[in-house]
């Protein structure tokens, strides 16, 4: 049949039985499949950027105010014990995975504290 590939699985994959024990075993390896795991981490990083940007406006007096940039840092710090209660092993992030998180919190949380200040909110 044309939709068959040469080991006789459909073409949509879901009948591969090579590729899926082979996902499966990493999966388990890990504890979270891959694509779960950076699917978390960046809806965290993005989303508590987000939060630390609101909470910093609402604390800061001014845009000088060091107390925006401490909620920043309690953001960036706060999302590693979340990932471990997601059953992500922080343990085996790279300094790449760090620099990630630490981008992304930063950049979210700049954008909208950058906004809410120019709104006058």
């Amino acid at each position: 049949m044309a939709t068959e590939t040469s080991d006789g699985a459909d073409a949509g994959g879901v009948s591969d039985a090579g590729g899926s024990a082979d996902a499966g075993e990493s999966a388990t390896d890990e504890g979270v499949d891959p694509y779960v795991r950076s699917i978390t981490v960046t809806t965290v990083a993005t989303v508590l950027g987000m939060v630390a940007g609101i909470v910093a406006h609402f604390v800061a007096t001014a845009p000088d105010d060091i107390t925006g940039v401490l909620v920043l840092v309690a953001a960036i710090v706060l999302q590693f014990p979340i990932y471990q209660l997601c059953g992500i092993d922080t343990s085996d992030f790279g300094t790449k995975d760090q620099l990630y998180v630490g981008f992304m919190t930063f950049t979210l949380w700049f954008v909208t504290w950058g906004i809410l200040m120019t709104a006058g909110v």
